[in-house]
C-alpha cells in the first residue's frame, strides 16, 4: 500500500505510535521538549516546525491516494485535524521548520541567499530538517517500531517537504547533519540528473508531481571524531588515558602531558559529575560559564538556563558535567557534554557547551577534550565527538570524519550552479580530510588506514 503523509504543526503524532529510540539525545522527544517550553524553536525564535508525518493509510480508507495529499493539506503548511482513520498506521516523522535566517545550523549557504539577493529574489523563508543548534550527525526521522528506513519513507518525507515549500514559497530544503545511511538512500532514489528544462518551469506550473524530478543535492564536510579502538592492542577499547597516549608519537605526547601539566601548575584541579550528581547551583554556575562564551563577542545565547534545567530533570541519564575549580575551589569553568547509554550501539559522547569566567593557559583542551576522553574510556564509549571545526583537535587524537548534508532547490535557474558547487565542494573536502588525516599524531603501529569512502 502507497505510503503517504500528513502535515502537523504540534507533537500529537507522539501519541499515535510506539517509537524506535533515537540514535543520539538530541532527537529525543525531551530534548525537543525542553526545546519548545523554553522557546529555543517556534515563531519567537524563527524556527517554525512542521511535522511530516509519513503513514499507511487503513484498508478502509484505500480511496485516499498520493493524488488527495493535498486534498488533505490543503488550507495551510499543517493540518493537526486527521482523524485516526485517515492517518492509518504512522510509519516516521520528520521535523521541517520554517526558517528566515541560518542561526543555529553549522551548514552555511550563505553564499546562495547572496546569490539570490543579486537577482533580486528571495531566499526567504529556507527549510531546514536539523536538530536545532546542534552540529552533530544522526538520525532526521523518527522512525516507528518495526520500520526500517527506505527510499519509499524518503520520498513520501520529500514530498511533505515539496508540498510545504510550494505553500509558503520556501527557496529550497536543507537536511543538516544527516546519516551516511540517509545521504546513500537519497543519492539512490532521488535524481541526479537535472532537467533543466522541467526545473525552469517547475515555480510556475504549481504541479506537486513534477517537484519529485528535482534533485537532491550533497554536501559534504568535516568534523573531527575520537574512537576508543586501540590500533595496537587488536583494537581493543582504551584501559586509560595512559594507554590512548602510549599511541601517539612521542614529541605528541610530550605536548599533551605539558598541557594538562600547565592546568595544574595554575592551582586549577577538574572533576566531573553526572546526571542527578548535578546541582541546582552547578547549573547555575555552568551557564554563567555558558554565557560568557557569547559576552565576549557580544551576542546573548541561544539557549536558557531553563532549557538546561528542563533537560536536567527529563534526561539526567545522558548528561556530564565537568567542572574545573581553582585553587580556593571556586568553580572558573565548566563543560557539558551528552552521551549515549554505554551499553548502547556505536555510544558516543557529545561534548556541546562550554564556558570559562577567565583566561587560562590550556584549560580548554583539558575541560572540553582530555576530560571527556577519559570519561569515554572509562564509560567504555565507543566516540567521542567534541563538536564543530577546530583543526586544533586533530594533534589531540581526533580524526577527520565526513559528515553530510542534504539540499533541494526549487527555482531551477540556480539549480545548476549550486550543483556545480557541491561536487567542488565535495571535492575539496575530500582533499581537505586526507591532509587533516596526515597530521594525526599517531606513532605507525597506531596510524589507522586512511578511509575516503563514506
Amino acid at each position: 500500500m502507497t505510503l503517504q503523509y500528513a502535515l502537523l504543526n504540534d507533537n500529537s503524532w507522539q501519541a499515535m505510535a510506539h517509537w524506535q529510540t533515537p540514535d543520539t539525545p538530541f532527537m529525543t522527544f525531551e530534548f525537543w521538549q525542553a526545546l519548545n517550553d523554553t522557546e529555543a524553536i517556534g515563531e519567537k525564535a524563527g524556527w517554525l516546525p512542521i511535522y511530516v508525518l509519513i503513514y499507511r493509510p487503513n484498508k478502509t480508507n484505500d480511496d485516499i491516494d498520493d493524488s488527495n495529499a493535498d486534498d488533505i493539506n490543503d488550507s495551510s503548511p499543517a493540518q493537526p485535524t486527521l482523524s485516526s482513520a485517515q492517518i492509518g498506521q504512522p510509519v516516521a516523522v520528520m521535523p521541517v521548520f520554517i526558517k528566515g535566517h541560518h542561526q543555529g545550523e553549522f551548514v552555511f549557504d550563505h553564499a546562495w541567499a547572496q546569490a539570490y539577493a543579486q537577482y533580486g529574489l528571495d531566499y526567504y523563508p529556507r527549510l531546514v530538517t536539523s536538530a536545532p543548534y546542534t552540529p552533530v550527525t544522526g538520525q532526521r526521522l523518527w522512525l516507528a517500531e518495526g520500520e526500517a528506513l527506505n527510499a519509499d519513507i524518503l520520498k513520501t518525507a520529500i514530498a511533505g517537504v515539496d508540498d510545504i515549500a510550494q505553500q509558503v514559497d520556501a527557496s529550497g530544503w536543507h537536511g543538516l547533519f544527516v546519516t551516511p545511511e540517509l545521504a546513500a538512500i537519497a543519492n539512490a532514489s532521488m535524481p541526479t540528473d537535472i532537467d533543466i528544462e522541467m526545473a525552469l518551469h517547475s515555480r510556475e506550473n504549481g504541479v506537486a508531481a513534477e517537484l519529485i524530478k528535482l534533485p537532491i543535492l550533497e554536501r559534504q564536510g568535516c568534523q573531527f571524531l575520537w574512537q576508543n579502538k586501540n590500533l595496537g592492542q587488536n583494537n581493543e577499547k582504551f584501559s586509560d588515558f595512559d594507554a590512548f597516549l602510549a599511541t601517539f608519537r612521542a614529541k605528541k605526547r610530550k605536548t599533551v602531558r605539558a598541557e594538562r601539566r600547565k592546568v595544574a601548575e595554575q592551582g586549577i584541579s577538574c572533576q566531573r559529575k553526572c546526571g542527578n550528581a548535578i546541582t541546582a547551583e552547578d547549573w547555575q554556575t555552568f551557564y554563567h560559564c555558558y554565557v560568557m562564551t557569547y559576552a565576549v563577542r557580544g551576542q546573548q545565547p541561544y539557549l536558557t538556563l531553563d532549557f538546561f534545567k528542563k533537560l536536567a530533570a527529563s534526561i539526567p541519564e545522558h548528561l556530564m558535567l565537568a567542572q574545573a575549580l581553582d585553587a580556593n575551589s571556586e568553580i572558573i569553568a565548566s563543560s557539558l557534554f551528552f552521551y549515549d547509554k554505554p551499553n548502547s550501539k556505536n555510544a558516543t559522547l557529545y561534548g556541546r557547551y562550554w564556558g570559562a569566567l577567565g583566561e587560562y593557559d590550556s584549560l580548554h583542551f583539558e575541560l572540553c577534550y582530555y576530560q571527556g576522553i577519559e570519561f569515554a574510556i572509562e564509560q567504555g564509549l565507543t566516540y567521542f565527538d567534541p563538536g564543530t571545526q577546530g583543526e586544533h583537535k586533530l594533534v589531540r587524537g581526533f580524526m577527520p570524519t565526513k559528515t553530510h548534508s542534504l539540499h533541494r532547490i526549487y527555482d531551477g535557474r540556480f539549480i545548476p550552479a549550486i550543483s556545480n558547487f557541491c561536487v567542488k565542494d565535495r571535492m575539496h573536502m575530500a582533499q581537505y580530510c586526507k591532509q587533516a588525516f596526515e597530521a594525526l599524531p599517531f606513532n605507525i603501529d597506531n596510524m589507522p588506514m586512511f578511509d575516503n569512502t563514506d
